[in-house]
């Protein structure tokens, strides 16, 4: 993914501590209580420009949604839709996905959604993909107990090899998409990426999986 840098981002991020949570270590275990209220917490690895994890809180208020993105020039895009929504149960994190122990207590996170990853396609990169064995271990730990992931690509290498992580993990496969925007599942929310992959005529896949 081209980034276009944007000196500006980093400017705006730190004027909208309302969204973006700029010390979320602090908040491990207490992400409740800045959120003010009990609901369940459900957070995106990769967020990407932030259309899905801003709907899903348009349209899930008694959920809280936290969203994860390292890309500061991708981040204030996320941060934009978040302002121009108006939604009181979403936050957003410009840091690195993969320390998540490090901002979330055990047990503390519902779902873990993850949306379009980088597939990596190197073999000496394989470590890098939010859904080798060392990603599942981490959401695993902050995921309650029976917690899930719900996993959207349409890099069908990605997608094989995710399912055979999965799998090799221990998690149990709920439901598998090969084609999703031809099958009946109604709820789905598109990301930007999403559209523009599919507008291409590219197949979706998407797996629920579920830990044991």
């Amino acid at each position: 993914m081209r980034l276009r840098n944007k000196p500006w981002a980093q400017d705006k991020i730190n004027n909208h501590p309302d969204y973006v949570i700029t010390n979320p270590a602090e908040y491990r275990g207490k992400w409740n209580q800045l959120f003010s209220n009990d609901q369940p917490i459900h957070i995106e690895v990769g967020t990407g420009r932030g259309r899905f994890i801003t709907e899903m809180a348009k349209e899930n208020p008694h959920i809280n949604y936290v969203g994860i993105e390292k890309y500061t020039s991708v981040a204030v895009d996320a941060l934009e839709k978040m302002l121009e929504a108006e939604v009181p149960n979403v936050k957003l994190l410009n840091v690195d996905g993969g320390g998540l122990l490090d901002f979330f207590e055990e047990g503390e996170v519902g779902r873990v959604y993850l949306n379009f990853s980088d597939p990596w396609p190197k073999v000496r990169h394989e470590k890098r993909r939010l859904t080798h064995q060392s990603f599942l271990s981490q959401y695993e730990k902050v995921l309650v107990q029976n917690g899930e992931v719900h996993f959207k690509t349409d890099n069908q290498g990605l997608f094989e090899y995710s399912l055979g992580s999965m799998s090799q993990y221990g998690m149990k496969l709920k439901q598998v998409w090969l084609d999703l925007h031809n099958s009946e599942f109604e709820a789905n929310i598109m990301t930007e990426y999403e559209e523009k992959f599919s507008s291409k005529g590219n197949r979706i896949y998407r797996v629920e999986a579920k830990y044991e």
